[in-house]
């Protein structure tokens, strides 16, 4: 990595890290990023991402970027190519379903966010050990609170599990009280055609469910997560 993508994927790890609670826009058209970028902004969610099977995802992302002091990223993202793409477009974070070694590679080397897709603790090692960022536990829903709980036990403590898949505004707070150290919510917060009224309102209570279970969390008693890994 050269030392100016370092520093961009430091600065931007340092905002992801502020406030990981990521917004999901899958199926956003280009003509409706202005608006939904405005909202979500007003809301104060920092982190938006595009998943790459949404029509015209690349120009979405580069709207994104040219919007405002937003960090952008890509999802679904299966090839080193589309990194490249996603790169060139200003995105700063990518996101996959699954751990694909070349996916992480381009991605450290063009300096940005690597956080890709796992299930398994196999696939969370061999991810960490290819140079991802972050680990995406993915489905969250049904890997289940447990799973991070158990995972935290064994995994390095530097590595950080973002939960996909089955997030919504009134559930975040309990993956971020397993251990979760970040969210992503996807149609719970945006579909297509959603009422500007509405997105304010999920992502305003999104942010601060997250803040709420993070006050939580420091007050509450740790429990011995490896007694309960070996269990």
């Amino acid at each position: 990595m050269t030392t100016n993508a370092a520093m961009v994927s430091s600065e931007a790890w340092r905002r992801l890290m502020a406030l990981p609670v990521i917004a999901i826009l899958r199926g956003i058209h280009p003509h409706e990023v202005a608006p939904v970028a405005d909202v979500l902004g007003l809301a104060g969610m920092q982190t938006m991402e595009v998943p790459l099977n949404s029509p015209s995802a690349v120009e979405s992302i580069h709207l994104l970027c040219q919007r405002g002091p937003h960090l952008v990223g890509a999802g679904t993202v299966l090839t080193a190519g589309q990194v490249d793409e996603v790169a060139d477009a200003g995105g700063q974070l990518i996101l996959s379903p699954n751990m694909n070694p070349a996916v992480i590679a381009r991605t450290v080397e063009r300096g940005l966010i690597s956080i890709p897709g796992v299930a398994t603790m196999t696939e969370a090692f061999a991810a960490l050990e290819a140079g991802a960022h972050a680990l995406k536990l993915f489905p969250a829903d049904t890997l289940g609170l447990s799973t991070i709980k158990a995972w935290r036990a064994v995994l390095p403590s530097h590595a950080k599990l973002i939960c996909v898949g089955g997030v919504t505004e009134h559930n975040l707070g309990n993956y971020r009280q397993a251990g979760a150290d970040g969210v992503g919510l996807g149609s719970s917060l945006y579909t297509p055609g959603v009422s500007t009224a509405s997105l304010h309102r999920k992502a305003k209570a999104a942010i601060q469910a997250w803040g709420t279970a993070h006050s939580t969390a420091q007050h509450a008693p740790m429990p011995d997560l490896a007694m309960e890994f070996e269990s």
